[in-house]
């Protein structure tokens, strides 16, 4: 049965899993993990009876299992996910969702390679991780969608290295590929997750020429990639603080489970981790757990509070309140019951809506839909 501490389920989607969900004023946006499902779009009016309004399919060796919306505009990943229908391709679709029963796609921009992970997207600019021609493994490239039939590029930055046809020196003979996996902008910083490399910030005053601040990476001790950096909006006891994501996957060697890192960037010269979080209970004596225990991504968007709503893999949503960066604490919870046919849950992303309710989505089956306390 499901558990829940300052949390409650109101409503229940029972669709194909997903990698991200996200919400525009009373409709739901959901990206499936597997074609033929692509993106599913929901009326969430009435949160206790979501209606389907549409869905998108995207065909097989492929899937789109993120999605942003802002400003009438949606934009879906396409990334390679095996190896048919190569003509397809890889990057991003843009769709007009004014009328969101009635997307209608007005756009492309297409690289080479396995395509785009995830990203970040304002309605002006869209913040990605593509595979592109020459680079080994994933960038960070600025999108401007100022016409969003005919997206171009602004800018884009590398770890040095990665530019192989512009005979970049390969430094990682005995390390991981390097793989961008999502940049968020604040301002004017992008933090950008490195996987097994950590994270960057960069400075895009100019964002032609994005240039590096600072990077940390705990992947030599810890062996979990980093998956998101979510800068907090406001200032805790008096400095800048941002929570660093690694997820519970891909591990580099057996390990206990990945948990998420505080870090102080007041000095954004030189970040500090100041502070961890782990669900109580889940690393009982640091002996490896199987992969998908522990950490995996924050909600990228804020209720105004300290509160942060994190999808904890096979833990649930996890409430987590920063108000004291040094001493995060837990002050609710959701724990699902595994979908049918499923051994245990796989809380894989969770946001927010105006209202202040969660929507956490299950990458195997399923959204819950949730009503807090605590936000």
């Amino acid at each position: 049965m499901s558990k829940a501490k300052n949390a409650k389920l109101i409503g229940h989607i029972d669709c194909p899993g997903g990698g991200q969900v996200w919400v525009d004023g009373d409709t739901l946006y959901v990206g499936h993990m597997r074609n033929p499902s692509g993106t599913s779009i929901y009326d969430i009016a009435d949160p206790r009876n979501p209606k389907l309004l549409h869905r998108i399919d995207v065909p097989e060796g492929w899937h789109s299992h993120k999605v942003r919306v802002a400003d009438g505009l949606m934009v879906v990943n396409h990334e390679r996910f095996g190896q048919d229908n190569p003509e397809f391709g890889g990057g991003i679709a843009i769709y007009d969702v004014q009328n969101p029963a009635e997307p209608r796609q007005i756009g492309k921009w297409m690289t080479e390679g396995k395509g785009v992970h995830r990203y970040d997207f304002d309605g002006r600019y869209a913040y990605i991780s593509p595979t592109a021609k020459g680079y080994v493994g994933n960038i960070a490239m600025i999108l401007d969608l100022k016409d969003p039939t005919k997206p171009e590029e602004v800018g884009r930055w590398w770890i040095p290295g990665q530019w192989e046809a512009g005979g970049e020196d390969y430094p990682w003979a005995n390390w991981v590929p390097p793989r961008c996996h999502h940049p968020l902008r604040v301002g004017n910083r992008l933090y950008v997750s490195y996987w097994h490399h950590g994270f960057f910030i960069l400075d895009i005053s100019d964002m032609s020429k994005p240039t590096l601040i600072s990077a940390r990476n705990t992947s030599t001790s810890f062996p979990h990639p980093t998956h998101t950096c979510l800068k907090m909006p406001m200032t805790l006891k008096g400095r800048d603080v941002m929570l660093v994501a690694d997820e519970d996957v891909a591990k580099l060697y057996p390990s206990a489970p990945a948990f998420t890192w505080i870090y102080d960037i007041t000095d954004e010269f030189n970040p500090t981790p100041i502070s961890t979080f782990q669900v109580e209970g889940v690393d009982r004596d640091g002996s490896p757990q199987q992969p998908m225990t522990g950490c995996h991504q924050p909600s990228e968007r804020f209720a105004g509070g300290t509160v942060v709503p994190f999808a904890w893999f096979a833990q649930g949503l996890r409430l987590i309140d920063v108000a004291d960066p040094f001493a995060p604490k837990e002050v609710g919870y959701f724990e699902p019951d595994a979908p049918q046919g499923f051994e245990r849950s796989s809380s894989n992303d969770v946001t927010l809506d105006g209202r202040g309710l969660v929507y956490l989505i299950d990458r195997q089956r399923g959204v819950d839909i949730i009503e807090t306390t605590v936000l």
